[in-house]
């Protein structure tokens, strides 16, 4: 694994070599254009865990253990289990065909799902909030990643409106949003025997 300073040059190398892999990098990768087009685009995303669901990195006995992110294990060892890490990889696992079970709705909430300044779509604050009969363009946190089958969601486009200035509300700019679209919006709302009104 490389440092993470190395993380874009080595996945660039990785994919043009075409090569199988399964890398631990910072969350933050995933704001990086090279590494969102990869996920875009298919060709690469998150493994099963992240943050501290990563079990750790064993460190030196020279190494500092402070904070709630360090143990020693059965076996002695000093691990240390920061929450900024990340799996990606392009070698397949069951979690990105796994769907995101919809229960919310758009229509008869709208005032949850504020519209963009800058983007014909709606802000969504959760990945457990995304609404099941909305077919248009949602704004997702990037922790959505995580949770994405490519098979339920379309990514559209990462952060920007229209104007290519971060998306806003009312002039205010939440925290980058990744834009999807549900594939599945007519699946979604017959398995919730769903009113046939979407938009």
């Amino acid at each position: 694994n490389p440092p993470f300073s190395l993380f874009r040059e080595y996945v660039a190398q990785l994919i043009k070599y075409d090569k199988k892999f399964l890398i631990i990098g910072n969350i933050n990768a995933i704001t990086y254009k090279e590494i969102f087009k990869l996920i875009k685009e298919n060709k690469a995303w998150l493994g099963i865990n992240l943050g501290r669901g990563i079990s750790g990195f064993i460190v030196p006995e020279h190494y500092e253990l402070y904070g709630t992110e360090t143990r020693i294990d059965s076996s002695g060892n000093r691990i240390v289990s920061p929450n900024n890490c990340l799996w990606l990889t392009n070698l397949d696992t069951f979690k990105r065909h796994e769907g995101i079970t919809l229960t919310k709705r758009y229509f008869g909430n709208e005032i949850e799902y504020p519209h963009y300044d800058n983007y014909d779509g709606i802000n969504v604050n959760k990945t457990q909030d995304i609404p099941l009969d909305y077919k248009g363009f949602m704004g997702v946190p990037i922790t959505f990643l995580h949770k994405f089958n490519p098979d339920q969601f379309e990514i559209i486009k990462f952060r920007k409106g229209n104007d290519e200035k971060d998306l806003s509300i009312n002039g205010k700019c939440p925290y980058f949003r990744i834009l999807i679209k549900n594939k599945r919006i007519l699946t979604e709302l017959s398995n919730n025997r769903g009113i046939p009104q979407v938009r």
